[in-house]
């Protein structure tokens, strides 16, 4: 395989190599494209789990457990956010 990459991004693959943290380019790269993929990972957990919380949501919606969103409300949760965290607002 052969990829191209701007003399900028070559010169910081250098530098990574120069300074001792790597001992080769191909090793800045392998570092770069492990680190891609753990944010691919991270990304797909963190929309499983989105689908997992938005299905919860729903359901409660159709068995009736829903409020009016509100001024009132939002009030009230950061009244209550405030009051876990010791934050109490007079």
């Amino acid at each position: 395989m052969e990829i191209s990459i701007t003399p900028k991004m070559d010169q910081w693959i250098s530098e990574k190599v120069n300074s001792g943290l790597y001992r080769s380019s191909d090793e800045v790269i392998l570092d770069g494209l492990r680190l891609l993929m753990r944010q691919d990972e991270q990304r797909l957990a963190m929309t499983e789990d989105l689908r997992q919380e938005i299905l919860i949501g729903i359901r409660q919606l159709d068995s009736g457990k829903s409020a009016v969103f509100d001024a009132n409300l939002t009030a009230k949760i950061k009244k209550e956010s405030r009051s876990r965290l010791g934050h109490e607002k007079a």
